[in-house]
């Protein structure tokens, strides 16, 4: 048994396929917007890089799917999921699938195509928010020889690539206007076109959208077309956060555990009673992802301590006015002072919550990236000066 990955680098991004090699497997492939370091050889132009790979990709393998009871958990509400994906897994309608980062909307989207009548086909995942919008749409539909200045040959796009099977457009609330009235277009009648191409491709494939926005919000501030919202939103799943979902703590953590001993041949002892209240009391605001990150930590150092220490409060500098000496108050002062204040600390906040990813930031705040930027220098906010300020109260 075995995986195989093709890198195929087209205008700086990177496409990994990777094709389990295993009776009735099917063709999975992540389009992301990074580059990544893997051993390769060249056979005529694409990079592929072989791994072993045990087991035949079941039971939780690093490119194999884990158990329904890890995917779905025992709680109330992902029980309650469950049974509405058992549902659906026999049609071919468009899914959305809506909840925070890190939980779980890619590996729900990966198991839905693996129990449908498509898991023949390939499972295509797209990063609409990891490839920029202008490159975007030659990468989803293709393009013909010659339809623009780099096009030295013909190219199917990636829906092509899941004729038969599943595209899985992630974050497509990051989609730009222009490029969704398009994706309405292949969803409402099946069609599509490579640019530079008159001839219309019917594309037999179904369609899984997932985002961690609110998109009754994006539609009201005119950043996504309502009917895109009807075509996508068929079904509609929306995952609870891992604090929502506190009875499957345990359950996630002792699954990871066991992945990274099987992982790095070692043999870590089990979380002690301690351990597993510790861990059912975290807000776990990264939710499955987070957890994950923490069980590692505690495969290595053998221990759960490595939180970070909330940073102090700050002190109010309202604090330092003063009455004057004719008796008044500076209220005026005092107010901008306050407003100020609270203004960079929700900003810090947001820039903290999106990994001090600006854009991000901006939208959280619904203020423009300009603005984010002229408030962010002039609170004197940055990575640098936050980690600064963190050693000296240390």
């Amino acid at each position: 048994m075995f995986v195989v990955n093709r890198v195929w680098k087209i205008s700086g991004v990177a496409m990994d396929l990777q094709h389990v090699g295993m009776p009735g497997s099917n063709l999975v492939v992540c389009v992301h917007g990074t580059r990544r370091e893997v051993p390769t050889r060249t056979i005529e132009g694409v990079c592929m890089a072989v791994h072993e790979h045990a087991n035949g990709g079941k039971n939780a393998k690093p490119n194999g799917l884990p158990s329904e009871e890890i995917v779905f958990g025992r709680s109330e509400a992902m029980i309650s999921i469950r049974q509405k994906v058992q549902k659906v897994l026999g049609t071919d309608v468009p899914i959305l699938i809506q909840g925070e980062n890190g939980t779980g909307k890619g590996l729900l989207a990966q198991y839905i195509h693996s129990r449908s009548a498509m898991c023949s086909g390939a499972f295509v995942k797209v990063n609409c928010a990891a490839i920029p919008g202008a490159l975007l749409e030659s990468e989803l539909f293709g393009y013909e020889k010659g339809s623009f200045t780099d096009a030295h040959t013909s190219k199917p796009g990636y829906v092509e690539m899941a004729q038969n099977g599943t595209l899985f457009l992630d974050e497509i609330a990051d989609l730009d206007l222009s490029l969704q009235a398009k994706v309405l277009q292949l969803l409402q009648d099946g069609h599509f076109s490579r640019i530079g191409d008159k001839q219309e491709r019917k594309a037999e494939t179904r369609v899984i959208c997932a985002t961690n926005r609110d998109l009754q919000a994006e539609i009201e501030a005119g950043r996504f077309r309502h009917d895109l919202f009807y075509r996508i939103n068929v079904i509609s799943i929306n995952l609870p956060s891992l604090r929502e979902r506190r009875e499957d703590v345990v359950q996630l953590a002792e699954y990871f555990l066991g992945q990274l001993n099987a992982r790095f041949g070692q043999s870590t002892p089990p979380f002690s009673e301690e351990n597993m209240e510790s861990l059912s009391n975290r807000e776990w605001r990264g939710n499955i992802r987070e957890l994950e990150n923490v069980v590692a930590r505690y495969s290595i150092l053998g221990s759960l301590d490595t939180v970070e220490p909330e940073r102090p409060p700050r002190r109010s500098s309202m604090a330092a006015h003063r009455v004057g000496l004719d008796g008044t108050i500076p209220l005026k002062r005092i107010a901008k002072q306050a407003v100020r204040e609270m203004e960079g600390n929700l900003i810090l906040n947001a820039l903290r919550e999106n990994k001090w990813n600006r854009r991000k930031a901006a939208l959280a705040l619904n203020i423009s990236y300009r603005a984010l930027i002229y408030k962010i220098r002039d609170a004197g906010l940055s990575q640098k000066s936050i980690r600064k300020s963190n050693s000296s109260q240390g």
